[in-house]
């Protein structure tokens, strides 16, 4: 009950308001608040009161300002950068090793047959010095429905006005009706043109009109191998359309033929093997036991059953050492090569795909446990016939996480569906940025690209089931508009481990030394007394820790709640003498203010419902001797004057008048005039 009726009290005082104007409550608080400044206001002369006026308002002007600028500051959530080393048993990193060819050719050569005789002719017929010194072409005709699908073309820029397209395989020298390159404009006659000004980056395209494989196109041989280069003007290009027969085509221009042949073996290779089933792939890879002759941890002896297999579409079958997917990752008891992971490898180099790889060694990365190799990106080349030292240190990066960064833990956050997800790995922006453009190849082009895993129900694109795949992938990959949109998508980890390496090499093994080594290893993987390996396919590789050191940059906020209230307080304190306490008197007074507000809004709705009262009943109630006359004599009645006319006005009553209770009503006291007082006395 005492609850109750402190809180009736308390809302009664509320109602009744702080009891004074605007200016009374002003006065008051310049009088009586901490702040310096407002109390000289109303204390000193004339002329002071505006000094002193100008002088707060400034300074307050300033406080707000300053405010404003450190608020901005805190909301910007900047970070800043810390190392520190620390010395502590390392994990040793988790080590993949690939071929730098994925299959052998010996394996894969019948799925290759064709494609290998259509470069091979197409490279007789660029480099032959003048028309007709061709080889006779005694062999098997050519599978010229396989070339037409993604095709060769010579880029004849003799005329940088007009260049001219010249088909590589077509056999009439003499015919008419040249491809000239001029833009995306329709010639007449089925010519197709395309720009002139080509790179070696970009993509032109070309819109001729009813253009098929087989048209009326010049094929003039190049230039004779005497001229200068002045009079070379020939480019190779590889020419992509939406599909075949369409004038809706593009140009990939490279300045070096070379470039040119290895993107189109890649691109014509990629549509065979994606047709053929993964445990194919895999058993026309380097295996193993093969791959891997020696591998020593340490002082503990290892081999390749100590290593796990992944299929990597650039690099096919992959080993990885040290994984921690199946057992606990491995620690390095102490710095140097000594205790590190030394490895043999035989690329068989001699079984190389003489124009799928043309760089020879192995591919190698360092990276953390339970995380996928991007070899493309972040792997290394060991060169064969060599010793390569690999000296490591490590970089552990520890990023804020949100409103400071947009990072993400493992990825959940990530709108963005992770395809590697299949290989039980953590999760990557490289991951990520792989994902994203896999899942829009599959939307806009129908069909997956064979480098990047494939969600469910989706299929490799080919030249069969989809004949303009290479036209789509290509000006998805050229598309700043999808790349931007993945680059959006994706994010960093807040926490990564970074390897840097320190690379040496030495030839391996020496002159006096490669005969015996030779001897062994051929025996120990062949069980053959011949030597069958050579310098050309032997890499050794060593993988240590360059000291035990690990340096550690991590993120941490460069300002705080803290920070941002001793910032406030600092500024208040210096241009106002405040504190917290003169806000508090501050927040009274609007406090008050805003009571007083609403209480004259509520007089003044009052008011108006009076007045609009009075506006419906114009006339004033009744006094109280009108009341009682009604009720005590009959005959009076009340009438409003003007209310019968005059020649029907009734006659006066009889008799006595009745009192006057007139001074019943209640009266102010200025309005009593001298009689009332002299009957008062």
């Amino acid at each position: 009950m005492n609850l109750k009726k402190y809180f009736i009290r308390a809302l009664h005082r509320l109602q009744k308001g702080p009891g004074y104007t605007y200016k009374e409550l002003l006065v008051w608080y310049c009088d009586n608040t901490n702040t310096h400044g407002p109390k000289r206001i109303i204390k000193e002369g004339p002329k002071k009161k505006l000094i002193w006026f100008f002088l707060t308002l400034l300074f307050a002007s300033l406080v707000f300002w300053q405010w404003g600028i450190l608020i901005n500051t805190y909301l910007s959530y900047n970070v800043t950068s810390s190392l520190s080393i620390g010395f502590k048993t390392m994990k040793f990193p988790a080590v993949t090793v690939c071929n730098a060819n994925p299959f052998k050719y010996s394996e894969v050569k019948h799925l290759l047959k064709e494609l290998d005789r259509l470069i091979e002719a197409a490279l007789e017929r660029i480099l032959q010095p003048t028309p007709g010194n061709g080889s006779n072409t005694s062999s098997p005709p050519l599978d010229l429905e396989l070339w037409h699908q993604i095709p060769l073309v010579l880029i004849d820029e003799h005329d940088k006005d007009n260049p001219i397209i010249l088909d590589i395989f077509e056999s009439n020298l003499a015919a008419g009706g040249n491809e000239t390159a001029a833009g995306n404009q329709t010639a007449a006659g089925g010519n197709q043109t395309a720009e002139s000004n080509q790179t070696s980056e970009g993509n032109q395209t070309a819109a001729g009109g009813n253009q098929t494989s087989e048209g009326n196109q010049t094929a003039a041989p190049p230039a004779p191998a005497n001229t200068t280069s002045e009079e070379k003007k020939y480019k190779l290009a590889v020419k992509l359309c939406s599909h075949q027969g369409s004038g809706n085509c593009t140009y990939r221009n490279f300045t070096s033929a070379a470039q040119a042949v290895t993107e189109w073996y890649i691109l014509q290779s990629t549509s065979i093997l994606s047709r053929v089933p993964l445990q194919e792939r895999i058993r026309m890879g380097y295996q193993a036991e093969d791959m891997i002759l020696a591998c020593l941890y340490g002082a503990e002896p290892c081999n390749y059953k100590n290593f796990t297999q992944i299929y990597h579409p650039d690099h096919g079958n992959c080993y990885i050492f040290n994984w921690g997917m199946d057992e606990e990752a491995l620690n390095s008891s102490n710095p140097g090569a000594e205790f590190g992971l030394k490895l043999i490898l035989d690329i068989s180099q001699q079984d190389y795909i003489p124009y799928l790889s043309s760089a020879a060694g192995a591919r190698l990365m360092l990276h953390q446990q339970k995380s996928f190799p991007f070899l493309k990106d972040q792997g290394i080349y060991a060169m064969a016939g060599t010793e390569t030292s690999i000296g490591v240190l490590v970089d552990e990066l520890e990023r804020m996480g949100y409103p400071y960064s947009d990072c993400t833990m493992n990825g959940s956050d990530v709108p963005v569906k992770n395809l590697y997800s299949q290989y039980n790995t953590s999760y990557s922006i490289q991951a990520c940025l792989r994902s994203c453009f896999q899942n829009h190849m599959i939307e806009i082009c129908g069909c997956g690209h064979y480098m990047f895993p494939l969600p469910e129900g989706v299929n490799y694109c080919n030249n069969e089931d989809n004949p303009g795949w290479a036209y789509c992938y290509s000006s998805l990959r050229s598309s700043i508009k999808h790349r931007q949109i993945c680059i959006d998508s994706c994010k960093e980890t807040c926490n990564d481990t970074q390897y840097k390496m320190t690379i040496s090499m030495a030839d391996w093994p020496s002159e006096a030394s490669e005969d015996w080594i030779f001897h062994i290893l051929s025996y120990e993987r062949d069980m053959s007394t011949n030597v069958t390996l050579d310098r050309n396919g032997i890499i050794k590789l060593n993988i240590y820790f360059q000291e035990y050191n690990y340096r550690t940059i991590s993120e941490s906020a460069a300002t705080t709640i803290v920070w941002l209230l001793s910032s406030l307080g600092g500024q208040f304190g210096f241009w106002m003498g405040g504190s917290v306490l003169c806000l508090i008197e501050f927040g009274e007074i609007i406090i008050d203010s805003l009571w007083i507000t609403v209480i004259n809004v509520i007089g003044w709705c009052k008011g108006l419902k009076q007045k609009r009262a009075q506006a419906r009943y114009p006339d004033a109630p009744p006094t109280v001797s009108e009341l009682v006359e009604a009720h005590t004599n009959l005959g009076f009645q009340h009438e409003d004057a003007g209310a019968l006319p005059r020649d029907e006005a009734l006659p006066p009553e009889p008799g006595t008048p009745p009192p006057n209770y007139d001074s019943l009503r209640v009266q102010p006291l200025d309005v009593l005039g001298p009689d009332s007082d002299a009957e008062t006395e």
